[in-house]
């Protein structure tokens, strides 16, 4: 017997040795090409950037998984001890496999069943960065070996931050960070026990838990988490019952959570990124981006221009509704798969339900959920004939018509946007403008954009009108034509002749561009001639000093890259952007300095380390560890000079006189020191306002993107610079009032108004003149352009002014 079982041991033991044997070679075989665990070192997943407000509001996000990387230090034990209980409670005592989860996953693998979990963290860490899904004993057999590998080589922390970064947990979420944002709206520090739980209890299926398809399922999973927490010791039973009986509490991200108006400003800043660093760094590179939006500002910015837009369009009529709609039990469905202005929130569309003569009974739309469906609400409202009279005015077929009662406008079905009127049921009619326009704000003396509107609605068009709208500018470009001649030997007294001028085109016709209204004052000086936007005057002084000198200024302020040295490009003839029009106003405002127009303050990498600063001052001292009685530390300012500063000041005051006697006249209501130029295009088809403050530089257009006439008062002062003043009032209140810096040397000097001679102070033709030392009122009256224009009068201009020409000379107003 005992002989026996000696042989049956012996058996056994050489049928172990084999066994032992086969799995050592099938493990050696499995390790021959298994992934390089030691690349976790190094791991940088993707991780998404995030765009910030100057006051640190958050304006976006971007990425193609959704991920805030923490470090183990940063992520509270709490939610640690969460996701412990749920995955794996012996984490920190195991060396990296569960030896009865794998062998509870084998017999059931060898049964035929489907691949069971029972991986360790640590388990799907080895998974989730080295091997793939592939349900398989293989991929099991990696995974276990990798496991023990990586817990030799890392330490227990390591290996859960990790895994706390890089877990899917659904709505587009990976890790605890974004997903605590996801569903809380949190950070990973405020959430609550329930709210851990139930972050926990989304990595073993995600789409199995989803709040808003299974809520049943998710709010079961999430208790479990709960006790399986006070069962390990985590928290008390009496925490747990608490906890559990909280509801699931899910709170997406709403639009709220970022800087509201911003949408023009964004996508800009999107692209600047992509051209500096590339889509990967956007979109996986985890930058923190820090733009000089000023967010109260823009807020305003958009209202302004939102409003100017809304008044013109409605004062052309009513063109109809949005969609019209079959109403049936439920008109709710129907006018809820329509999409509005996500961007312009005053607004809601609304369904018509009934009419009669003076009233109109409204469906709104419904909110839309969480989840993206609509909710099930039903709210009625109504627009009363005196909130929609502007509409009586309507447009059918091109031609306008008037109506006198609700009904004829509107009708049952029709899909109209409404803007609530107070805390009632009554509605005012809205109708999206077809006219647009651009705003932009900027910083004179650090080319920081504090505000910019590329349109009435990013949702209605992603066209930036900003930046990629290049139009006429008008009369707004006189005042480059003007600070040429001011640095080249002319002074504000210079008197130019205001008279008709008739140029040859070179085609056998003449070029003979007029002033607007088409009267003309005779011999006036500069000032008068760019308070009163005369093109005669402006055309006149371009050909006595030369286009080239034109062209070389225009290129300077960053108007142009390169313009064509024709006459009528003076008038403002040649297309540029509302963006390069305020940059070259900001070099006036600051005193002659280049600028670079910037939308970034700063840009750091996922680590903090800063690769991008827009201000790049000097400063020697400024990091001094010590006080030393040293003296303060000074910013080296080492940009170009491409304008006098004498010169600045000279055209600041002469557009100081639009505001106060000429075509401006509108933004003195502000109250303080500001000057400015209008602009408008032949035909009246570009309104503009450049003007400036001592501190703001804001310059606006407004038109239709494909030109045509916007009719009687579509001027740059009567269009334009009131959206400047809208929008300036809020933007300066409550800011100490500055006047603009007169530069040392220069001395002032009463002149006449009309001859820019010498005059008595107390005359009434008198105002005071700043001018250049070694310069002063001439004591001889001279005037520029006697005698027919100069000798330049009688050239032809050459092919390539034609289309100049064509397009419209500009510079009407």
């Amino acid at each position: 017997m005992i002989k026996l079982l000696g042989y049956f041991f012996g058996i056994g033991s050489v049928l172990a040795l084999i066994g032992a044997g086969g799995v050592g070679v099938y493990v050696a075989k499995m390790s021959e090409d298994l992934p390089d665990y030691q690349v976790l070192e190094k791991y940088e997943p993707p991780v998404m950037t995030r765009i910030h407000a100057s006051d640190g509001g958050l304006m976006a996000e971007y990425a193609k998984q959704r991920r805030l990387y923490l470090p183990i230090q940063a992520i509270p034990d709490r939610l640690k001890n969460a996701f412990l209980s749920a995955e794996d409670k012996n984490f920190y005592e195991h060396h990296g496999v569960d030896p009865e989860g794998i062998v509870r996953a084998a017999v059931v693998s060898i049964k035929g069943g489907p691949m069971q979990g029972g991986s360790t963290i640590t388990q799907q860490v080895a998974k989730n960065f080295l091997l793939t899904n592939e349900r398989s004993m293989e991929r099991k057999v990696k995974e276990a070996i990798l496991s023990l590998r990586i817990e030799q080589a890392y330490s227990k922390d390591r290996i859960l931050e990790l895994y706390l970064n890089e877990i899917y947990l659904g709505l587009g979420a990976y890790g605890v960070a974004a997903a605590s944002l996801s569903y809380f709206d949190k950070s990973v520090n405020e959430l609550e026990i329930q709210e851990v739980a139930y972050l926990a209890a989304l990595p073993k299926a995600p789409e199995n838990y989803n709040p808003f398809r299974n809520p049943n399922e998710a709010l079961a999973r999430r208790n479990w988490v709960i006790q399986r927490m006070a069962e390990n010791g985590f928290i008390t039973q009496d925490e747990a019952n608490k906890a559990i009986a909280k509801p699931l509490g899910i709170k997406t991200r709403s639009n709220n959570a970022y800087v509201p108006s911003a949408e023009y400003f964004t996508e800009e800043v999107r692209r600047d990124i992509i051209s500096r660093y590339g889509v990967n760094a956007l979109y996986e590179g985890g930058l923190s981006v820090r733009t000089t939006i000023d967010p109260h500002m823009q807020v305003e910015a958009r209202k302004a221009l939102q409003h100017a837009l809304v008044q013109y369009d409605q004062a052309k009529g009513f063109r109809g509704p949005v969609k019209t709609i079959e109403l049936g039990n439920d008109w709710g469905t129907p006018l809820g798969e329509i999409e509005g202005l996500s961007d312009v929130p005053e607004w809601q569309l609304a369904v018509v339900l009934t009419t009669d003569a003076n009233s109109v009974s409204i469906g709104l739309q419904p909110d839309k959920l969480p989840s993206g469906r609509r909710g099930p609400e039903r709210e009625i409202g109504t627009i009363a004939l005196s909130d929609m009279r502007w509409a009586l005015s309507m447009v059918e077929g091109g031609r306008r018509a008037s109506v006198k009662t609700a009904d004829r406008v509107l009708q049952r079905g029709d899909v109209v946007y409404v803007e609530k009127k107070g805390d009632g049921s009554e509605y005012r009619l809205r109708q999206p403008p077809r006219v647009q326009g651009a705003l932009v704000a900027m910083d004179p003396h650090t080319g920081r954009v504090l505000a910019m509107v590329g349109g009435f609605s990013y949702a209605q068009s992603e066209f930036n009108r900003a930046t990629q709208a290049y139009r006429q500018p008008g009369s707004s470009f006189k005042p480059i034509v003007y600070a040429a001649a001011l640095d080249n030997g002319y002074t504000p007294a210079s008197v130019i002749l205001d008279a008709p001028i008739s140029i040859p085109n070179g085609t056998g016709g003449f070029w003979e561009p007029k002033n607007y209204g088409g009267e003309f004052a005779g011999p006036s000086t500069l000032r008068t001639g760019i308070e009163k936007s005369r093109n005669l005057m402006t055309v006149r002084l371009a050909q006595d000093m030369g286009m080239k000198l034109v062209a070389e200024y225009a290129e300077r302020f960053g108007i142009y890259d390169k313009m064509m040295p024709y006459l009528p490009m003076a008038l403002g003839s040649g297309e540029t952007t509302v963006m390069r029009m305020v940059s070259a106003y900001s070099v006036m405002a600051n005193g002659g300095r280049s600028i670079e127009p910037s939308l970034i303050d700063r840009v750091q990498d996922r680590y903090g380390r800063t690769v991008y600063k827009h201000d790049n001052r000097k400063c020697d001292q400024c990091n001094d560890a010590a006080w030393s009685d040293q003296p303060e530390p000074e910013l080296i300012d080492d940009r170009q000079q491409v304008l006098d500063p004498m010169t600045a000041y000279q055209i600041t005051s002469m557009m100081e006189g639009v505001v106060q006697r000429g075509t401006a006249t509108v933004v003195k209501e502000l109250g303080v020191p500001a000057a400015g130029k209008t602009g408008t295009t032949n035909d009246e088809k570009d309104a503009w306002f450049v003007g400036f403050t001592p501190n703001l530089v804001t310059g606006v257009y407004l038109g239709y993107d494909n030109p045509q006439p916007l009719g009687h008062g579509g001027t740059g002062g009567g269009f334009a610079a009131p959206v400047f003043v809208d929008f300036m009032k809020d933007a300066i209140a409550g800011k100490p009032v500055a006047d603009f810096r007169i530069p040392e040397g220069m001395t002032q000097v009463a002149v006449d108004r009309r001859t820019g001679m010498a005059a008595d102070p107390n005359s009434k033709d008198a105002i005071i003149e700043a001018f250049k030392p070694g310069t002063g009122p001439s004591n001889v009256y001279q005037v520029i352009g006697e005698g027919g224009g100069g000798p330049v009068a009688s050239q032809p201009l050459p092919a390539e002014a034609q289309q100049a020409i064509v397009s419209g000379a500009g510079g009407l107003f």
